[in-house]
Order: C-alpha cells, then sequence, then structure tokens
C-alpha cells in the first residue's frame, strides 16, 4: 500500500473516531443531564418569545439525527401572554424531536438544527379586537446592546410537521383556515435577507374561509405538491415561487405573497384542461351554488388571482379569474349553447377603487360565439354585473336558416320548411335564479320567405315576412305578409309591456292585430275553431322554453282589427268587410263585424266559445235589405230544408239574437238554434213552398199558390232547437191573406194553425187601406191545421179547435 493512501486512511479513521467519540460524549452528556439540557433547548426557544414554551419531559433519541444529537420533548405547550383571557394553545403537541448540534451542546450552548412536530395542533388566533396570540413572536426590548444579532437567532435548517391540525382563525375578519397535515418537511437557508425554503406538503383542508359567513373554498380536498418560499427581512413578506400543487387530484399552479406585517396576500393561480364542475367546486357553498347551474362539458383553462391587502374593509379579498373556453357545449338554465368559444372575466371589484363584493361584481363573456338551439349567436361582449341584483347587458346578432330551429325549440309547435331569420337585439335583463326577468330588448328581428307550419292548428303559412321590432318592453311587428292556402294577409301589430309579461303573466298580454286582405278564404281559418291538436313530450333541457312559447301562444290575449275586400266561405261572399274581433282564451269574440252581401248589409256582434265536442255560438246581428235568396244560399238554408233559398224571393231586413253549437268544421249542427229573429220581408214571394202548395190544393185549386207574392211581411220567430215557433201573424199576398201561428218542426211537432177567407185578395185590389184591412177576414174563412204526416211529412186538415 502506498504510502499516501496509508496516512488518508489514517486521518479518516481518526476523523470517524473522533465523531463518534464526541456523539457519545454528546449522548453521555444528555442522559447525565437530561433536565439542564431541557432547560437549556427551553430556553433557547424562549428567547425574545411574550409568552413562553413549556414541555413536561424530554427523552434523548441518539439515532435519529446522527451524527448530531437528537432528543424529544413530551407534552409542549406554547401560550402567549394574554391565553387565560383566550384560551387558545398557540401549539400543542404530544412530542417535539429536536436535533441538536453536539459541539454547542458540550461548550454549553444550545444550537438546534431540527425541529419536529408530531402529533401537534397549532392554532393561530385572532380575536374581534385585532388581538393574536402570534404576539408572543414580537421580540421583546434588548437588555444587551453588545450582543451580536446572530448569536440568539433561532436558525432551524429542517422542520418536520406530522399528523398536525392547523387552524387559523380570524374572529375579526371572519376567516378560517382549518387544516389536517399528514406531513410537512421543509429544509431552512438563512442568507442575510431572511431565509429561503423547500417546503413539501400533504395536507387535507377543512376550511379555507375568507369569510366564515359565505362558506369556505376547497372543503375537503386534499393538497399536494412542493413549495419554494423564501422571507424577505426587507419587505417583511413570504413569497412563494409559482409551482404545481395538487388539489384535489388536479395540477395547478400556485404563487403567493404574504405580507406578514399587513396581514396581506397575494395569490395567483393557473390550471389548464380542467373540468367546470371540478372548478367549481373547489370554491365557497355561495359561488358553487350559482355556477353548478351552468354547465361546460369539456375541460377548460383558468387564470386568477385573489389578493387581500389586509385592510379588512370589505371582508373578502379581490378576485380576478379569466377563462378560456373552446369548441364546447354549454348548458344554461334555458337550454345548451353548442359549438361555444368565448374568452370569460370574474371579478369581484368592476370599478377601480370601487368596493370589493357581490354589488361591484361582474361576468363578462367576450367574442362569444356559439349556437342557440342550432341558431348560431355571435356577441362581441356580454355582461353581468352587480351579483347581488344581477344585470345581463349584451348586443347578440344571427343569421340562419329558419329549418335550424327544427326540432330545437323544445316543442312540436313549428315546422320551419323554408325562410331566413336576421336579428340584431341589445338585452338587458334582470337575473333572477339564474332566469331572465324584467327583460329590455331593443333591436329587431327580420324574418323573409318563410314557410311555416303551426301544428296545433294545421295552419301551414307561405310566402311569409315580418319585421319583428323591440322597444325595451314594448314588441311591434311590421310588414307582415302571409299566405294561407288562397288566402293573403298583410298584417301590423303591437303589444305593449310584452317583454315583462312574457315570463310573469302571459295571461295579460294583449296584441293589437291590424290585419287586412285583398281576398280571404274564411274555410282556411277553421283550425281556429277546433281544440289544440297534442304535442309530444320534450326532451327536458327544452322544456322550459316550450312551455313558455306555448303559454305565451294559448293565454294571450288579441284584439284583431280586419278589413277585407273580398271574403268567401263556401257559398257566402261578403265585401268590404270590416271586423273587430278579439281572441281570448279559448273564445272568439266579435265585437262588431259589418260586411256587404247580398245586396244589402250584415253587421253582427256576439262569440264562439271552443268546447272539446263542438263550439257553441251566440250571435247579435242586423240584416239590412239583403237578397233572401242569396242570403239563405249563402248560409246553406241554415241547417234546413224544408224552406230554402228555392222557395224564397224579395228582400230581408231582420234583427236576430240566436245561439247554437257549430263543428270544428264550421257547420251548424242541426236542432241546436235557439233565439229569436224578428224580420221584415219586401217585395218578396213564397215559391213551390210546401205547405202552402198543400193548402192550394187542398182549398185553393184555381189558385196559383205555388208562386205567393208578398209585398211586405213583419214577423217574429222564436226557434227552440228543431222547432220555429210562429208568434201570429198576418201575410197579405198575390193569392190569398190569411193568419197564421204555431210550431213549424223541422223533425216532427208542426203545429201551425192558419185562418184563411175565401176571398180573392185580387177582387180588393181597388180598395183603400183600411178598406182592405175591414174586408179582409169577410165572408167564408177556412181554419185549417198543417201537422206531421205518417211519411214524416206535413198535411193539412180542418183545425177543429180553432176559437
Amino acid at each position: 500500500m502506498k504510502r499516501w493512501l496509508k496516512i488518508s486512511l489514517k486521518i479518516v479513521s481518526v476523523f470517524v473516531i473522533l465523531i463518534i467519540l464526541t456523539w457519545l460524549a454528546g449522548a453521555f452528556y444528555i442522559s447525565r443531564n437530561k433536565k439542564e439540557v431541557l432547560s437549556s433547548i427551553l430556553s433557547q426557544l424562549n428567547k425574545n418569545l411574550n409568552g413562553q414554551i413549556t414541555a413536561t419531559s424530554m427523552e434523548p433519541t441518539l439515532l435519529k439525527s446522527f451524527p448530531g444529537v437528537s432528543v424529544s420533548l413530551n407534552g409542549v405547550l406554547l401560550r402567549d401572554s394574554l391565553w387565560a383571557r383566550h384560551k387558545h394553545d398557540l401549539l400543542k403537541a404530544q412530542d417535539i424531536d429536536v436535533s441538536l448540534n453536539v459541539l454547542s451542546l458540550i461548550l454549553g450552548n444550545i444550537n438546534i438544527k431540527q425541529i419536529a412536530i408530531n402529533n401537534a395542533s397549532i392554532y393561530i388566533y385572532t380575536d374581534s379586537t385585532g388581538y393574536s396570540n402570534t404576539s408572543i413572536f414580537k421580540s421583546k426590548p434588548k437588555t444587551d446592546k453588545k450582543s451580536s444579532p446572530k448569536s440568539s437567532a433561532l436558525e432551524v435548517k429542517k422542520i418536520d410537521f406530522n399528523q398536525v391540525s392547523l387552524v387559523l382563525d380570524n374572529k375579526k375578519r371572519f376567516k378560517l383556515f382549518n387544516f389536517n397535515i399528514d406531513q410537512i418537511q421543509g429544509r431552512m437557508e438563512y442568507p442575510d435577507s431572511g431565509w429561503t425554503g423547500k417546503i413539501k406538503l400533504q395536507t387535507k383542508v377543512n376550511s379555507f374561509a375568507f369569510n366564515t359567513r359565505k362558506g369556505s373554498f376547497l372543503k375537503d380536498k386534499t393538497l399536494d405538491g412542493t413549495l419554494n418560499a423564501h422571507y424577505s427581512r426587507d419587505l417583511d413578506a413570504i413569497i412563494l415561487s409559482p409551482e404545481v400543487l395538487n388539489i384535489g387530484g388536479h395540477p395547478f399552479k400556485i404563487g403567493a405573497k404574504i405580507e406578514l406585517a399587513k396581514s396581506a396576500f397575494a395569490i395567483s393561480i393557473a390550471v389548464d384542461d380542467i373540468l367546470f364542475r371540478d372548478v367549481a367546486l373547489l370554491l365557497s357553498p355561495n359561488i358553487s351554488s350559482k355556477l353548478l347551474k351552468f354547465g361546460i362539458e369539456k375541460p377548460i383553462n383558468i387564470r386568477g388571482n385573489i389578493i387581500d391587502d389586509g385592510s379588512g374593509k370589505y371582508g373578502d379579498p379581490l378576485i380576478n379569474v379569466g377563462i378560456t373556453v373552446r369548441d364546447n357545449v354549454v348548458s344554461i338554465p334555458a337550454g345548451k349553447l353548442t359549438a361555444c368559444n368565448f374568452d370569460g372575466s370574474f371579478t369581484n371589484r368592476d370599478t377601480v377603487g370601487g368596493i370589493i363584493g357581490d354589488e361591484n361584481s361582474s361576468i363578462k363573456f367576450h367574442k362569444l360565439t356559439a349556437k342557440y338551439f342550432n341558431a348560431p349567436l355571435k356577441i362581441d361582449t356580454f355582461t353581468v354585473n352587480n351579483l347581488a341584483r344581477p344585470i345581463a347587458t349584451g348586443l347578440v346578432t344571427s343569421q340562419f336558416p329558419l329549418t335550424n330551429l327544427n326540432h330545437s325549440l323544445g316543442t312540436n309547435d313549428f315546422e320551419f320548411k323554408n325562410g331566413t331569420a336576421n336579428l340584431k337585439l341589445y338585452c338587458k335583463a334582470d337575473i333572477d335564479n339564474f332566469r331572465f326577468t324584467k327583460p329590455v330588448v331593443s333591436g329587431k328581428i327580420q324574418i323573409a320567405d318563410a314557410d311555416i307550419l303551426y301544428i296545433p292548428r294545421k295552419l301551414h303559412l307561405v310566402k311569409s315576412a315580418l319585421d319583428i321590432d323591440f322597444n325595451q318592453n314594448d314588441l311591434s311587428i311590421q310588414n307582415g305578409h302571409f299566405q294561407l292556402g288562397k288566402s293573403e294577409l298583410n298584417v301590423s301589430c303591437s303589444i305593449a309591456n310584452f317583454a315583462n309579461l312574457y315570463y310573469t303573466a302571459p295571461e295579460k298580454i294583449l296584441v293589437n292585430l291590424k290585419m287586412s286582405s285583398p281576398q280571404l278564404y274564411l274555410k282556411e281559418f277553421l283550425p281556429f275553431l277546433g281544440p289544440r291538436t297534442a304535442k309530444k313530450k320534450t326532451s327536458s333541457n327544452k322544456q322550459v322554453v316550450s312551455k313558455e312559447l306555448s303559454n305565451v301562444l294559448e293565454l294571450s290575449k288579441m284584439n284583431i282589427r280586419l278589413t277585407v275586400d273580398k271574403a268567401i266561405y263556401d257559398n257566402f261572399l261578403a265585401k268590404n268587410l270590416d271586423a273587430d274581433i278579439s281572441l281570448r282564451g279559448g273564445g272568439i269574440f266579435f265585437n262588431k263585424i259589418s260586411v256587404m252581401h247580398a245586396g244589402g248589409q250584415l253587421s253582427l256582434n256576439g262569440n264562439i266559445m271552443q268546447e272539446a265536442a263542438s263550439n257553441s255560438f251566440k250571435i247579435n246581428s242586423k240584416i239590412s235589405h239583403v237578397s233572401v235568396k242569396d242570403f239563405f244560399y249563402s248560409f246553406d238554408n241554415f241547417g234546413q230544408n224544408t224552406i230554402t233559398n228555392k222557395n224564397l224571393k224579395g228582400y230581408l231586413s231582420a234583427l236576430a239574437n240566436i245561439s247554437g253549437k257549430i263543428s270544428h268544421t264550421g257547420k251548424i249542427l242541426p236542432r241546436s238554434i235557439n233565439g229569436k229573429v224578428v224580420f221584415n220581408l219586401n217585395n218578396a214571394a213564397l215559391v213551390n213552398f210546401e205547405p202552402m202548395v198543400k193548402v192550394g190544393k187542398f182549398a185553393f185549386a184555381n189558385r196559383n199558390l205555388s208562386n205567393v207574392e208578398i209585398k211586405n211581411l213583419d214577423g217574429t220567430l222564436n226557434v227552440r232547437g228543431d222547432k220555429v215557433e210562429i208568434s201570429p201573424m198576418q201575410v197579405n199576398s198575390s193569392a190569398l191573406n190569411f193568419n197564421v201561428k204555431g210550431i213549424y218542426a223541422l223533425g216532427t211537432g208542426t203545429n201551425v194553425e192558419m185562418d184563411i177567407p175565401l176571398r180573392n185578395p185580387k177582387g180588393d185590389e181597388n180598395l183603400t187601406k183600411s178598406e182592405k184591412r175591414e174586408a179582409r177576414m169577410r165572408g167564408i174563412v177556412l181554419h185549417l191545421k198543417a201537422i206531421d204526416d205518417e211519411n214524416g211529412g206535413i198535411k193539412i186538415r180542418w183545425n177543429k179547435d180553432h176559437d
């Protein structure tokens, strides 16, 4: 063996032996001087404390920190000077392992290099006045001015926490931070600027509440990672360099600055590819409960910071958060935004220099593009201000084919076959439980070349176009044009306070609608008489829009002012129709209708009430000088075939007050009419009227009763289902004069009494009116009765019961 190697081995051996001897000497010293060493350790720890640290006993643990010497302090308590007032131990540990420098120990100067706190609780308490038990660490007044600043410094190189409960309870600021620490390992260095440390931690968060009145962030989440910390003596601040910290199993990049003198802090947070729901569950309940009403399907990126200036002026820290969403699906209470892209931001101090809190909070969506029910939306900036009473504002633009809305509105009410929509709307709305209420909307929606099927009423509108104008709460429709079959309609309308009532009271919506048409085929509007067609159930995420829209369409009231050049219904032809109509609930109300028809004029008012099997109607009408032949033809002889348009000539004027039933296809139901008709016939004639012809065959074979001319006739008819009660009436005709009264039945039950003088009216043509009245019933008078025969017709017999 070479000489230099032998010398080296000897030196190493001596050095090792020296270390072992030194360690044995330290161990022997501790074993023989437990009380003195404990007193020395506690004295070292109590330096510069405004309080006291105590321990019940000490045991050497010699091999734990070889070549250093370690001891275990048992029953350790650290209490500030005012502990008796608040009763919160700053530190209470079953055992604390302390590693000592052997040489300093032999020389009588305890130098602590490592502390491990096990099975302990740390409670940092601040009362409502602002006093904290951490005041124990405030420096005592120095008595020895010549002592070196380093001579009394406690510089621990390594700190271990194992199974430690850490609580920071600030009653003044309503803050509570509570951690169950599985392990914290810190390696410390002490440059002149302060200290630096690398801290590895693994802990569970019981509470991370910046404001205990609003709940905790990170509730029941685990924190796992390594932090690089630096304490700056000049700034009196701890700075945590941005490092990855696993929170709830997801990596977050966390950085922070904690200003100890001010009790202020600033925390920066960055996380990528995290689910929105996972982020929401990290926040306090007052925030997460609101955020969880929304959903974002794919992962997102978030950047944010939390800042507290230490003043406690507003209670909450300043929070600024940014979010990036790309090609995502966003769920909102009213549906889903698909293919969604936006940059979002949140702050709880929207006004610079303003308060921090919900009243000054703001959520902003920048450059938002998405599809809403397949309609593409574009919003440059959408803002929700004042989360205490949220107000949403934004300018929404969109252009799309109407077919995109099929199967998208959550309702089967509409089917769009063609057309385009172009909208530009500025919206401002209150948000109540994340539903828009009291919206204020300004702007326009333009619909062109639309082909729309309204399924509940089976209405098919083609070549449709309209401009919908929103003026804050009011709505108007201009330049509306629709074609339903062969009918053409030009439409304009106004709806006052539409935006408020749409959500809160659709039954109070009043639509003032003006309609005009060159020609209208009334039969094409019969679907309004029938019940709504049952709808298929919609998917749950679309039910809200579907229900609201359907309710508005069915519950809202409508006043219609209708002018039509020509109106046609089967045989009915009217000109210059002028109508005032209301639609309310299940009823159609004819407030006033006037029309030129059959050479005269009709006017009426009344209603049609929709019912399950058929519809009931009530009509008050005035008929002025219409052709009775055309009138009966137009109304299909009013559901009977005994006296028809073929039996009538002349002109009719009447007042009618009748009610009845009408089918969903627009047919008057037989035997359903009840009411009263007061009429006047002028220059009239009964042509081939069966009862009159039979009377002629019975008694007046030499007279022409197949064409009985009547210059003027006034009468009153009371209709009761299938029976018409003829009030006593004098008929003066070209063939005979007679008095008539009784019941004429459309079915069975006819019983009409007729008093017919045999006197021929032609012989009285030269008499005056008064002479005609006196001579009318002179001579032989036949008293006849028209009744039912066995074959369902009418037979004439003598009226034996005549008085």
